[in-house]
């Protein structure tokens, strides 16, 4: 039984491999054509395939239940095609059992999914976000509208880049009255965090009083924020790009803060429930197999899954911005497309069976 079990593990691991490596191709070509548009002084060609290189973690890591849905479907699709899976059930082989055949390889790539969104794709995002960003400049990474903004209560700041090293590049600072009207401002060319506080360097200020305005610079001076380099990387890579500790404790620090913290709610909830997005459309793809589907070609019935994908995704897209607007729970919007899947999954596989 184990040899079975290992066979259509093997069968379905190397469709979904392939299946992946088919779209991250694509991923690649695009971005590539997308950041050719964007070559200037240092971010020359080469530059670009490092660029390219250092957001394939992430392209995995986005499109593995897309690939999960239709590698199964082609795994399976191949063995029913060969009537190998009419043999097994002729020979007794339950359809919980061939579930659970399935299930460990994709166990396997929900394991890796996890690992590349906690571990490597926050690292590779910041790395080549900021190495792009300094081979641009940095005066013309503030000016062009890059990097991110910040509110601390009556303050608003701007930072150009974070390196993976938590120190900031361009820190500009704009600190206003009770009025709305502007008291001081400041730009930093870099900022340290030791020892719990920030210390910009390199920098100068203005201060505007009522009858009169004062401006200097500084070598260095103290920071006080309850900014630190894990919250930053939120701000500078997006919500979507980090790991869910550090998304759970920038929701808090929103919420702290007397801000609206359901963005990246939404997507700590994302990241939590993709082993259950994953599982839910490799229980459409089985049903697909064994359903009522079973006589569809197998052309027909993958082009069937990658549009139960594309669905699955834009209904994702769609009630994530719905929740933010209509106010009901991020944790519906994320769960409710999740649950639809499993269920048709199960109803296609009952009626089938």
């Amino acid at each position: 039984m184990n040899l079975l079990h290992n066979y259509i593990g093997r069968s379905v691991a190397g469709a979904i491999f392939v299946v992946l490596l088919v779209i991250l191709a694509l991923q690649a070509i695009s971005e590539l054509v997308d950041q050719l548009g964007q070559m200037h002084g240092a971010y020359n060609f080469s530059e670009v395939l490092v660029y390219v290189a250092f957001s394939l973690p992430s392209g995995i890591y986005d499109y593995l239940p897309l690939a999960a849905l239709v590698g199964c479907l082609v795994g399976l699709g191949i063995l029913a095609s060969s009537s190998e899976l009419v043999v097994m059930r002729a020979a007794g082989v339950s359809l919980l059992q061939i579930l659970l055949s399935v299930m460990r390889p994709v166990l396997g790539f929900i394991m890796l999914g996890v690992f590349l969104g906690e571990f490597v794709t926050p690292f590779t995002d910041q790395y080549g976000e900021s190495r792009k960003a300094l081979l641009l400049g940095r005066d013309s990474a503030i000016t062009s509208g890059q990097g991110m903004w910040n509110r601390e209560g009556n303050e608003y700041m701007h930072f150009a880049a974070l390196l993976p090293n938590g120190d900031l590049i361009g820190v500009s600072r704009f600190e206003f009255n009770d009025e709305g009207r502007l008291k001081r401002a400041s730009y930093a060319k870099t900022a340290e965090f030791q020892r719990g506080q920030w210390q910009e360097r390199d920098g100068q200020f203005t201060e505007l009083n009522t009858d009169q305005v004062n401006a200097g610079t500084f070598d260095k001076r103290p920071w006080d924020s309850a900014l630190n380099p894990t919250l930053l990387q939120v701000l500078m890579l997006g919500k979507d790009n980090l790991p869910m500790v550090r998304l759970y404790s920038y929701a808090q620090y929103l919420d702290e803060q007397g801000q609206d913290g359901k963005e990246f709610w939404l997507a700590f909830w994302k990241k939590a429930l993709q082993p259950l997005a994953i599982t839910s459309l490799v229980m459409i793809a089985i049903s697909f197999i064994f359903g009522p589907l079973r006589q569809v070609a197998m052309g027909s019935r993958v082009f069937g899954g990658v549009m139960v994908g594309i669905a699955f995704r834009t209904s994702q897209d769609l009630l994530g911005p719905s929740s933010l607007l209509f106010g009901f729970s991020p944790l519906f919007a994320v769960l409710l497309p999740i649950a639809l899947c499993a269920v048709i999954g199960l109803f296609l596989l009952r009626r089938g069976a």
